[in-house]
């Protein structure tokens, strides 16, 4: 078989190789790996090397592959094997991020350490191991999911804005005591904080050479191994070689001689390549090193780089194995250059190492996330085109949603099913873009739910059913929410709706000067609701990747202060909500683009927001005496242009259907 495949791979690389494909997400295409060992294998060949790779994976794995939760004596268990290991180093604590070298919100299996060692499985949070106690730290997306998830009896549940694990800390240790983090795991600006609140204890932060909770970890993944491929030039725009003699004259502009860029996004848009080694962004995990003239050092595994790839990347680009970063910062350092890193995402070890080896540090801020959020026209076009086809696959699941979910017939991991088979008829349709948030009832009073057998719930008349989805398409990415009315809704989701969509209304009505950023916006979207005594503790805005991450920066639009002006280009999100516990949730979401706008005398120039989001609003949720005029003038718009931009998309029962859903309000 292997000789048929001219593969470098004997029995045992073939089996290391599949044990890092195992380890990264699968893929819509699940025999993609394939490419990894032959580029053009014969049907036959492809299928022995998939019978392979079933006879190779343990029973447990070549099942379902459906994520098993620990039980709370396993976890126990897991917990007190931590606590000796941290006995056996000296170390009175141990501090576990939902982090992995990059700081992604998405990670590998292999770095999923908070899930493994409390059961938590939100994409945010941080836990602190001590010798007695132990803490779980979570923002308000989490606050009612993690009490779920975990033993509240090992693990108390803070929040991280109004408890925040620094002031935690400074009342539980003592002055000699010795807290261990994982270097690779933490900022130098989060490193920073943990450090300065030891201080007046008198306790001490320690970088460990090796984490602890590895050391445990018996059965910790392999590091994923996934396909790494080009990015077309039609999508992206711009061929690699401009991009990096961009950033080559930024890193001179900032008087550095090169930039180590840590976060797999920026490289990705860099050198226009994508992977898959984590859920649901397609990014290859790798470092890489940019200098003043452009060239670029990657840091990857040459094991994921798909044939032809390395001619994709060009000679402006050599390529190195990850473990060859190390000695290539400490080369920097000896060279005596002065190396620019972004503090706020570079790693501790990544700082520590260059300090070591006598660099000279230039703190700045990561130079491709801003070009990166500036999309240029071919970017534009491509997610536009991939909002109409995502637009129909939506609109199709909601009119087939309001037929059946009446009867009872649909329950919430159902309705996602269905949703996900629309987007996959798509011929760009890669993948989801993170997992859909299918809320029922009072499940969709939980922000980021995930719904699963134990959590399931039947759509029922008399509640609100929360729907937060989006897909990664070759061309473009999308996020959308939607909150549908089954059966009568009462007057309060009503009245809880319309100041919602007021906020949403108002947002995308902005308009704003130049220099502008989103946390000036915040309020906007939740005025109609701070007027009735209410709110939603999550931000109104994130930025959005062009086939890379469905959260990006830098931009926001938060109550949190953010720095970085609002610019044409920029793709953020438009989701006001509101949510009461135990009964419903409520959210609006739409994508949106910054653009220049015409303003009757206006002084200076003037920013304003392009909706890209097609799909209609639940118009029996609305109260229209809480709408003013030019609300509903905006409402009655973009349900024109939603009727007419998805009726070459759709069937003609779901016309039909679309027709209804999109009438004007004042027609009742």
């Amino acid at each position: 078989m292997l000789a048929e495949a001219r593969s470098p791979y004997d029995l045992q690389g073939l089996r290391a190789l599949l044990a890092g494909v195992e380890a990264a997400p699968e893929a819509s295409d699940p025999t993609a790996w394939i490419d990894l060992v032959a580029p053009e294998p014969s049907p036959a060949l492809r299928s022995q090397l998939a019978a392979f790779r079933a006879a190779t994976l343990p029973p447990s794995e070549s099942s379902s592959g459906a994520a098993r939760v620990p039980s709370k004596a396993v976890l126990g268990s897991r917990l007190a094997a931590l606590r000796n290991e941290l006995a056996r180093r000296e170390l009175a604590g141990f501090v576990v991020p939902r982090a992995d070298e990059h700081q992604g919100e998405y990670v590998p299996p292999r770095a999923e350490r908070l899930a493994w060692i409390t059961g938590f499985t939100g994409s945010a949070g941080v836990a602190i191991v001590l010798a007695s106690k132990a803490a779980l730290f979570v923002d308000g997306r989490y606050t009612l999911q993690a009490p779920a998830q975990i033993d509240t009896d090992s693990f108390e549940v803070r929040h991280v804005v109004e408890q925040p694990p620094e002031t935690w800390l400074a009342g539980q240790l003592v002055a000699g005591d010795r807290l261990g983090i994982d270097p690779r795991l933490h900022t130098v600006d989060g490193a920073a904080r943990l450090r300065k609140a030891l201080e007046p204890v008198g306790a001490e932060l320690v970088a460990c050479g090796d984490n602890p909770l590895d050391a445990v970890w018996t059965d910790q993944p392999a590091p994923p191994l996934a396909p790494v491929r080009p990015q077309e030039l039609r999508f992206t725009g711009l061929d690699s070689a401009g991009k990096r003699q961009a950033i080559g004259a930024a890193v001179a502009a900032a008087g550095a001689d090169a930039v180590v860029l840590t976060q797999p996004d920026s490289i990705a848009w860099l050198l226009n390549i994508r992977g898959g080694d984590v859920p649901r962004t397609p990014l290859p995990l790798s470092f890489a090193t940019v200098d003043r003239e452009g060239r670029v050092e990657l840091f990857i595994d040459r094991r994921k780089l798909t044939a032809g790839l390395e001619r994709h990347l060009g000679n402006g680009v050599s390529v190195s194995p990850p473990d060859a970063l190390g000695p290539a910062l400490d080369g920097l350092g000896a060279a005596g250059l002065r190396v620019q890193i972004d503090f706020g995402s570079a790693s501790l070890w990544v700082h520590d190492r260059l300090v070591a080896a006598g660099a000279k540090l230039v703190r700045g801020d990561d130079p491709c996330a801003l070009p990166k959020a500036l999309k240029n026209a071919a970017e534009l076009e491509g997610t536009k085109a991939a909002h109409r086809r995502d637009g129909g696959a939506v609109t199709r699941f909601l009119a087939w949603l309001d037929a059946t979910a009446p009867g009872g017939a649909v329950d919430e991991l159902s309705a996602a099913e269905r949703l996900y088979a629309f987007r996959r008829e798509n011929e760009l349709f890669r993948d989801l873009s993170f997992d859909t948030i299918s809320g029922a009832g009072a499940n969709g009073a939980i922000v980021h739910y995930r719904s699963s057998p134990a959590t399931n719930r039947r759509l029922e008349p008399g509640q609100l059913y929360l729907v937060d989805s989006g897909a990664q398409y070759l061309d473009g990415t999308t996020d959308i929410t939607r909150t549908v009315a089954i059966g009568n809704p009462s007057a309060e989701m009503r009245d809880r709706f319309t100041r919602v969509l007021k906020g949403h209304i108002a947002l995308a009505l902005a308009r704003f000067p130049r220099g502008t950023t989103g946390s000036q916006l915040d309020t906007l979207a939740r005025a109609a609701l701070w007027q009735a005594g209410l709110d939603y503790d999550h931000g109104t805005g994130h930025g959005v990747g062009s086939y890379l991450g469905v959260h990006e920066g830098p931009q926001r639009i938060s109550k949190l202060p953010n720095k970085v002006p609002l610019e044409p280009g920029m793709i953020v999100s438009n989701e006001p909500g509101y949510y009461k516990t135990g009964a419903y949730g409520i959210r609006i979401e739409n994508l949106v683009c910054v653009v220049e706008v015409d303003v009757a005398g206006a002084e200076r120039p003037m920013l304003g927001f392009e909706t890209l989001t097609l799909a209609p609003i639940d118009r029996r949720l609305i109260d229209p005496a809480l709408l003013a005029a030019a609300e509903i003038g905006w409402l009655d718009a973009y349900h024109a242009r939603v009727r007419e931009s998805l009726a070459p998309l759709v069937d003609p029962a779901t016309m039909q259907w679309l027709a209804a859903a999109t009438r004007p309000l004042a027609a009742g």
